[in-house]
């Protein structure tokens, strides 16, 4: 009996790749808005914004802040509260896409690839913009839960999630995928070791440390500024 036949793949970072923001962060401020976090919670990452809004601080330092304030106030939150605050997100910026990843997105699946997203957000609201966006399958970071349904403050296989070149060799083995045509899109460093393993790896909208990493290995590098799309 024949082998069924392996399907390319198309594998995409989603924040700041697809999502022009953050899952992430979007999702912090909603569980601020609506109490499930404390209001003071702001407070503990105020002044990195604002540095970073200023052009004074790095990015980095400002989202380091707020993991810190989620993985303190997440745990013994009920599962079901920060997910209706994901869906809300969700049904309120899905849309809130680059137009550049959207169209290749849908040109792509039209071309008979599996679409896998692999995003460092929760899974609980990786999951739900992923297939929201068209994805096949997407990779997030996965709370663990108690037995009363809330969160403990673990993360589960929290070191295979943070390499996405590892979570894409988990893929290919489960879904029956290969690597013969393969297409990836990252914005930053964290996303080399994916990068690195397709056959057409493109930098879009890169921070300094992969636009260099592009540029020594000659890879495609794509800007989206306003209303304008152009390679470097």
């Amino acid at each position: 009996m024949n082998e069924p036949e392996k399907q390319k793949v198309a594998v995409f970072d989603i924040d700041g790749t697809v999502f022009r923001w953050s899952l992430f962060l979007e999702l912090v401020e909603e569980l601020i808005e609506h109490d499930i976090f404390p209001k003071e919670a702001r407070a503990v990452y105020g002044a990195e914004y604002e540095n970073w809004l200023n052009r004074q601080g790095d990015y980095q330092s400002y989202l380091s802040k707020v993991i810190t304030i989620f993985g303190t106030y997440l745990k013994g939150v009920p599962y079901a509260d920060a997910e209706r605050a994901a869906k809300e997100v969700i049904a309120e910026k899905k849309n809130r896409v680059y137009r550049y990843t959207r169209d290749l997105i849908k040109r792509l699946k039209a071309e008979g690839y599996f679409l896998l997203a692999i995003s460092h957000s929760p899974s609980f609201i990786a999951r739900d913009f992923g297939e929201a966006a068209g994805f096949d399958k997407v990779y997030g970071f996965f709370y663990e839960t108690g037995p009363n349904d809330a969160f403990t403050g673990g993360v589960v296989d929290e070191d295979v999630i943070r390499n996405k070149a590892s979570v894409l060799q988990r893929a290919l083995r489960k879904e029956n995928l290969t690597l013969e045509g393969s297409i990836a899109v990252g914005d930053t460093e964290t996303d080399i070791p994916m990068l690195e393993m397709v056959e057409t790896p493109i930098a879009f909208n890169p921070n300094k440390a992969l636009y260099e990493h592009a540029k020594k290995r000659g890879w495609k590098i794509v800007v989206e500024r306003k209303d304008v799309i152009y390679e470097v």
